[in-house]
């Protein structure tokens, strides 16, 4: 399979790489729409002439972000909760077109479960946007060419999916190991969803933002911020060549969930606006996709484990 390309390098922004592409009707969710890359996204989409609805724990965190674009509403989604989850879903109306699985948690310290005993960066991460994307199907078949875009990220290439123990009920819990697995899984969504959805026209995909300075670390201690290069030995955070800004780290979102390039791609991982290589997963290995993050085989089983979980 030939990878896809664009003209769009890795220094490209969210609005760059949507320019002069009209929205215009098209009806989209982002989750965690209302801080870091979420915002640059929300701002991207709903400039290009998109209805874009912030979905997000805090509604009020949006209000700012919602009186500057027009085009933005927000509501409250709370995705560790599967109960929130129904009621976001209960209350859509109409066709939609695009869902931005953006939201997510990193490196929690000490390891947490949800109700439904999920550890809570894999209930956040991949099981409420499992629930969120199954939960809107009926309004994503509604639309004309529906696209479900996954943020996962380069830790994916650190950890296969552990189907004998993936809420660390059994082995040790390691915070990084936890995210990476989410990540994995977040692929496969991506995955799931482009085999079992295609028969309504609905395309899915995965991408890495990249290093940018957000919120989402906020766990990171900073022994390892400073390993990163991303901190001095006093504290103050550095940026360091490789990082990007919110607005570029949000370039390969919005090209995956609005760009024409894209249409009828699907079940496939994008770094850098570009379509990566698929690699054997490795702590060595910097770029490029895992094999267990795009199996066929493991999306499948992935689906199956967690459909219980929604009741």
């Amino acid at each position: 399979m030939t990878l896809k390309t664009t003209p769009f390098g890795p220094r490209a922004t969210a609005a760059e790489v949507i320019d002069g592409v009209d929205l215009s009707g098209r009806r989209m969710i982002v989750t965690g729409g209302a801080s870091g890359l979420g915002v640059e996204t929300v701002r991207a989409l709903a400039d290009a002439g998109a209805e874009v609805t912030v979905a997000t724990r805090n509604p009020s965190a949006a209000e700012p972000l919602v009186k500057e674009l027009p085009g933005a509403r927000t509501a409250a989604l709370d995705l560790a909760d599967l109960a929130s989850v129904r009621a976001f879903c209960a209350d859509w109306s109409g066709p939609l077109d695009a869902i931005v699985a953006n939201a997510g948690v990193m490196m929690l310290p000490t390891r947490q479960v949800n109700a439904q005993g999920w550890e809570m960066q894999l209930a956040t991460n991949y099981l409420g946007h499992f629930a969120l994307a199954v939960g809107l199907l009926p309004a994503l078949r509604a639309a004309d060419t529906p696209r479900v875009t996954v943020v996962s990220s380069g830790a994916q290439l650190r950890a296969g999916f552990d189907f004998d123990d993936p809420q660390f009920e059994h082995r040790p819990y390691d915070p990084f190991l936890a995210y990476a697995q989410s990540k994995t899984a977040d692929v496969l969504l991506a995955v799931g969803i482009s085999r079992r959805w295609a028969e309504h026209g609905i395309t899915a995909n995965a991408c890495a933002p990249g290093w940018i300075h957000t919120n989402l670390t906020r766990h990171l201690d900073p022994a390892t911020m400073q390993a990163l290069g991303a901190m001095d030995a006093d504290g103050n955070l550095l940026t360091p060549a490789h990082y990007k800004t919110p607005a570029q780290g949000a370039a390969t979102t919005v090209l995956l969930a609005a760009s024409p390039l894209l249409d009828g791609v699907s079940g496939r991982y994008f770094e850098d606006n570009q379509e990566s290589e698929v690699v054997d997963g490795s702590p060595d290995v910097m770029a490029g996709v895992a094999k267990w993050s795009i199996d066929p085989a493991a999306a499948d089983r992935l689906w199956d484990h967690a459909l219980p979980a929604l009741g």
